[in-house]
């Protein structure tokens, strides 16, 4: 099992950027696919990124394909999402996800960090 924290979060303007950033406890981080979700108001879940357990597979949602980067650190059992040329659509709570698939890993997740975009 694999608890994760996510950190990063806050109000930015449009075209901004925010870096998030995700800490898992465990000795087994590189046994995970990790990712990204987010969730808006009244909608559901949805996937924004994913990386594979040694990054050499990386999945972006079309909506933040060229503005948004997944980068993960092994030694320091971390994941990141670069986020760049923020628009207010990308407002919502942000989870960090780790799982057995590469595609969807969504076993486990953090607790959120909220993202506000502001026009």
């Amino acid at each position: 099992q694999v608890q994760l924290v996510e950190s990063g979060g806050g109000l930015v303007q449009a075209g901004g950027s925010l870096r998030l950033s995700c800490v898992a406890s465990g000795r087994t981080f590189s046994s995970y696919n990790m990712g990204w979700f987010r969730q808006a108001p009244g909608m559901e879940r949805e996937f924004v990124a994913g990386i594979s357990r040694f990054g050499l597979t990386i999945r972006y949602s079309d909506s933040v394909k060229g503005r948004f980067t997944i980068s993960r650190d092994n030694a320091k059992n971390m994941v990141y999402l670069q986020m760049n040329s923020l628009k207010p659509e990308d407002t919502a709570v942000y989870y960090c996800s780790a799982g057995s698939s590469s595609s969807k890993p969504d076993d486990y997740w953090g607790q959120g960090t909220q993202v506000t975009v502001s026009s």
